[in-house]
């Protein structure tokens, strides 16, 4: 523990230095005994000292700091004036304490002229104001008090534990972790260490920000962990996989038995289940939480969807809460969801739905672009007008804004390369539907779609050989295009709600979709005004799309989809997942389907038995087929 007590000369940093050192049995260190002789000379003849003069005396007290390391460790009283000054006095220390003793001119200069055993002469105070540079990270104690009083106020911080602590300082990180401070939430923060690309990130990042000056940093675990209130509460904000399990491994043998850790991550929901299994058998608890807004919603009130041990997501309810956002009704859009990895197979489907939501508005775009000849202005003038209506929606809200940027006077968009990436959670989301036969075709569709874009190569060699892009003159009015997205945003989330009852059923999560719906009407990317209406209709349905408000509506913009999909195909315009859609809707409305004959292929070539219509017991049959040639 290395203690830095800082202001200008006569804030009297040397006196409560030595008071703090009786308190805490610390050896002090007067900074200003270790001035080389030049620096001194200089002072008493009146002459600011600057960079150059003070750079060896600043290395000096850091060699001395560093040493006292391999100790309990010291206390340092030093102008430290600048932040520059201040980094070179922190140089490869781990865990620094900055306390900054402020007073006014006035105050100090009175001092200063009562003094009659310092070398600093009152003369050089106001170089020194003028080149103070106050700092964001130390805590700030104005020298109107006693000695003693502040004294006192620096103890409380020494021995002040963080009631919460954040592993890993990436954007999300980040931006959850001025959240929390800006909830009055004491932090410690710990970033790797990794040398020349990752170093003192925690410590630079509580600098930058006025509301994390409280927060303790750390590059080592273990004084993280050691700084914590415990039992400990961490959140983890790393990227899922191989990142997640090497933290999980290096820091539960530090954790005291009744632990909560929580994966913020994108986790895959049984590498969540099996973590927790692990982490519990060590009397830890492991809760896998989703968090969805982006970089603006992790700052401003994220959704939060926490899975695990219910009795563990109690002890760290109020915290999830707190910088959650709310919805409607005030409520934080967080609420524990199930056992297992319940959250963040939540997580998952919502990014799945997201897939399909950013596609649906792609290919609506594309239609007016090269389908009616708009350009990027006009169909934005388009959006706006929708989104002031039923259509309201976070996606479509940023998509006004992309097709209305401008980079020297041409629109940003058309320099963009049309290569669109994925990070995983969709393609997660498409495998589990296919292990669970949960038919979420429009978020597959959605991702193989991005997968297509990707082989840039092969297309440029389809359009050479089969483009029909002279013939995009789409028969189809803007109002039909209106409602054929309306429709297949709807058949999207019957889609993404189906597949969570699948899952909850399957594993007995008791997932409430209400609740869920609820939790994603604000801070989440698929926020909108549809999952408003959704979070009132599945407290009467389990089903979106045989909702008695839904029906009707269905109806009557049937024809608008099915008449946009098939001008986009006739006219050579692939768009995927509307017509996923209206191939769901197709399906789903046909009770006498043609798939029997699936069946009886399958028993002709592998023995696998049919089922008959007319037999109540459903017992398997199979018929030697080559009998009847």
């Amino acid at each position: 523990m290395i203690i830095y007590i800082m202001g200008v000369s006569g804030s009297g940093k040397t006196t409560v230095g030595r008071l703090l050192s009786k308190k805490t049995g610390l050896p002090f260190l007067d900074a200003d005994d270790f001035h080389p002789t030049t620096n001194i000379e200089k002072i008493k003849a009146g002459i600011p000292l600057n960079d150059n003069d003070r750079k060896e005396w600043l290395q000096t007290i850091n060699k001395l700091a560093r040493q006292y390391t391999q100790q309990k460790g010291v206390i340092i009283a030093c102008s430290a004036l600048k932040q520059s000054y201040r980094e070179l006095l922190a140089n490869g220390l781990e865990k620094t304490f900055w306390f900054f003793l402020q007073g006014t001119f006035d105050m100090i200069n009175k001092r200063l002229l009562e003094r009659k055993d310092s070398f600093m002469p009152a003369s050089l105070l106001q170089s020194q104001f003028d080149i103070l540079e106050p700092p964001a990270a130390a805590i700030t104690i104005s020298i109107d008090k006693k000695p003693e009083d502040i004294t006192a106020i620096i103890m409380k911080y020494m021995n002040q534990k963080s009631s919460f602590g954040i592993i890993g300082l990436g954007v999300m990180g980040k931006s959850l972790a001025r959240n929390f401070a800006s909830k009055n939430i004491s932090l410690s923060l710990y970033n790797r260490f990794v040398k020349d690309k990752e170093e003192k990130v925690a410590d630079q990042f509580i600098a930058e920000h006025e509301e994390l000056k409280t927060a303790q940093g750390f590059d080592d675990l273990n004084s993280f962990v050691q700084s914590l209130e415990q039992p400990a509460k961490i959140l983890i904000m790393v990227n899922a996989g191989a990142a997640t399990d090497a933290v999980m491994q290096e820091l539960h043998p530090l954790l005291t038995p009744g632990s909560v850790v929580i994966d913020g991550g994108n986790s895959y929901f049984k590498d969540t289940e099996r973590r927790l299994l692990q982490m519990q058998n060590k009397g830890v608890y492991w809760i896998g939480a989703g968090i969805s807004g982006g970089e603006e919603g992790s700052l401003k009130g994220p959704a939060i969807m926490p899975g695990g041990n219910k009795e563990a997501y109690e002890q760290v309810r109020v915290f999830l809460e707190l910088i959650a956002a709310k919805d409607n009704y005030g409520n934080p859009c967080c609420g524990y969801l199930g056992a297992g990895g319940a959250g963040h197979f939540a997580k998952m489907v919502h990014n799945g739905i997201e897939y399909a939501e950013m596609q649906l508005l792609t290919e609506v775009y594309y239609f007016m672009r090269k389908g009616i000849k708009l350009n990027p202005d006009a169909i934005a003038d388009i959006f706006n007008q929708w989104n002031h209506g039923t259509l309201n929606n976070y996606l479509l809200e940023i998509t006004i804004d992309i097709l209305k940027t401008k980079d020297n006077g041409d629109w940003l968009l058309d320099n963009i390369a049309d290569r669109a990436m994925s990070k995983g959670t969709g393609s997660l989301a498409t495998q589990t539907a296919a292990s669970l036969g949960s038919p979420a075709g429009m978020m597959t569709s959605a991702l193989f779609a991005r997968f297509l874009s990707a082989q840039n190569e092969i297309r440029i060699k389809g359009q050479q050989y089969y483009s029909q892009k002279n013939n995009h003159n789409l028969s189809v009015s803007i109002e039909e295009i209106r409602s054929a997205y309306e429709l297949a945003r709807i058949i999207n989330h019957h889609q993404g709600f189906q597949f969570i009852k699948t899952a909850s059923d399957e594993y007995g999560w008791n997932i409430n979709p209400a609740q869920l719906a609820a939790l994603w009407t604000n801070g989440c990317i698929i926020r909108s005004t549809l999952m408003n209406e959704l979070a009132e209709m599945f407290k009467e349905t389990t089903s979106v799309l045989f909702h008695k408000k839904i029906i009707p509506l269905v109806k009557a913009k049937q024809p608008a989809l099915a008449k946009t999909v098939a001008e986009g195909i006739i006219n050579g315009m692939a768009a995927p997942v509307l017509c996923e859609a209206q191939n769901y809707l197709n399906a789903i409305a046909e009770a006498d389907s043609p798939m029997n004959l699936i069946q009886a292929q399958r028993d002709y070539f592998g023995a696998h038995a049919y089922l008959l219509k007319n037999d109540p017991e459903w017992k398997p049959v199979h018929t030697e087929w080559k009998k009847y040639r």
